[in-house]
């Protein structure tokens, strides 16, 4: 679980600077209002998110039997 929930934690907030910087709401690096990195930050915090859900569907499945014992 923690193998996929940090990384996927470390990529959604990746992500979201990047889109902030790609949009110009961040300001401060060659990237800022440059929109290709504005769709990389979505496609980096959408892998996160991924990584995220699996995490989470392995911890239910892991609690799972021991709720019903």
């Amino acid at each position: 679980m923690w193998i996929r929930g940090i990384p996927g934690v470390v990529l959604c907030l990746v992500g979201a600077v990047w889109i902030a910087q790609g949009t110009g709401a961040l300001h401060g690096s060659m990237m800022t209002g440059k929109g290709r990195y504005a769709v990389l930050g979505a496609v980096v915090a959408l892998i996160g998110l991924a990584l995220l859900a699996s995490a989470w569907r392995v911890r239910r499945r892991r609690e799972s039997p021991a709720r019903s014992s």
